[in-house]
């Protein structure tokens, strides 16, 4: 009976035993789960994207002409100031004429002298043919009146310029945008002023190497400015530059738009967008989408069949509101993480939140 009874008491101990460790390692499994970090998805999905890029650009006028004069003379009268609107031909500074007198004088005394050298020739030919002369110096005659003749045309063409640079006219409409000088100055270096047409103006982009067989001549872009929020102005584009910064790796495209009412300047900073058209795209919301801290690295981690989350580099494209498009990096249907990424790391076990 003693027998019984002890082997009895022996098993009644082993099932408390195994039992109470069975209940803890429960609890300890249990503890486990509950410090997985908790993470909530979604699925990527591919959508229809419009391909649109979109630049930061610098606004510059159509065209722009300094105002100079070469003859060394002062400014006698400022017909304009800046911001002066002007139009092509219109006189915009008067120099003194001092040197148009002098210059005038020098032709009147050059014409005497082609008269006398045209006398001269006449009665050597004369003499020629009564005999009383040589041939070699009608010849030398000759040319001393030609020389002349070249001479005096030299001076009036000389004489043209100075009136043109004595009375300074605008080659273009536009805007008087610098004035270097007052009345009674004399120039020297700079332009007296400075002319910009701003009706139409061109936008200088900068544009990524990659996207140079997409950029065609004439093709429609829209640009904005944070001046006039909301309001769109419609451009093409003009010029393409034919070579690539190697240092930036971009080129050069010049855009064109119409000025309305005035409201764009020179100088203004500027947003380009192209749209070069719509392709499918994977799409997914902006909070999957991490920055690498200290560099413009973007990534996502993504749930994968065994429960761990793994860290995927991305290739960000257009954002569209509280989305993004993804170029590269990943491919629809993945499950991308959009909650609880400060405390996972590659490879990491994690639990979905309820």
């Amino acid at each position: 009976m003693k027998t019984t009874f002890n082997y009895l008491m022996v098993s009644a101990l082993a099932t408390l035993m195994l039992a109470s460790c069975s209940k803890k390692e429960g609890g300890e499994s249990s503890a486990q789960e509950e410090e997985l970090p908790l993470v909530e998805v979604e699925t990527a999905n591919n959508e229809i994207v419009d391909q649109i890029s979109e630049y930061s650009a610098t606004v510059e006028p159509y065209k722009s002409n300094d105002i100079m004069s070469n003859n060394g003379c002062r400014i006698k009268r400022l017909l304009v100031d800046v911001g002066s609107h002007v139009s092509a031909g219109q006189t915009l500074v008067i120099l003194d004429d001092v040197n148009i007198a002098t210059q005038k004088s020098a032709i009147d005394q050059q014409q005497i002298q082609l008269a006398n050298a045209k006398r001269d020739l006449e009665r050597a030919k004369q003499l020629v043919k009564v005999g009383g002369g040589t041939q070699q110096s009608v010849d030398q005659l000759q040319a001393a009146y030609d020389t002349q003749v070249r001479a005096i045309e030299s001076s009036r063409r000389t004489l043209s310029t100075m009136g043109e640079n004595t009375v300074l006219t605008s080659p273009i409409s536009g805007v008087v945008t610098v004035r270097n000088y007052q009345a009674g100055d004399l120039p020297s270096g700079l332009p007296i002023l400075v002319i910009e047409q701003q009706n139409p103006l061109k936008v200088v982009v900068a544009v990524n190497e990659s996207e140079m067989a997409n950029v065609k001549q004439g093709m429609s872009v829209s640009v904005t400015f944070d001046t006039y929020p909301g309001e769109t102005f419609n451009g093409h584009v003009s010029l393409i530059h034919p070579t690539v910064d190697v240092n930036t790796r971009t080129f050069q495209v010049e855009v064109t738009i119409e000025n309305r009412n005035n409201k764009v300047h020179s100088g203004m900073f500027a947003r380009v967008s192209f749209n070069f058209g719509r392709n499918t795209g994977v799409v997914i919301s902006d909070l999957a989408v991490q920055k690498q801290i200290g560099s413009g690295v973007r990534y996502v981690y993504t749930l994968e069949s065994d429960g761990t989350v793994k860290y995927r580099e991305v290739e960000v494209g257009r954002r569209m509101g509280k989305r993004y498009e993804i170029k590269s990096g990943l491919s629809a249907g993945m499950r991308v993480v959009t909650k609880g990424q400060s405390r996972l790391t590659n490879g990491a076990k994690v639990k979905l939140a309820k």
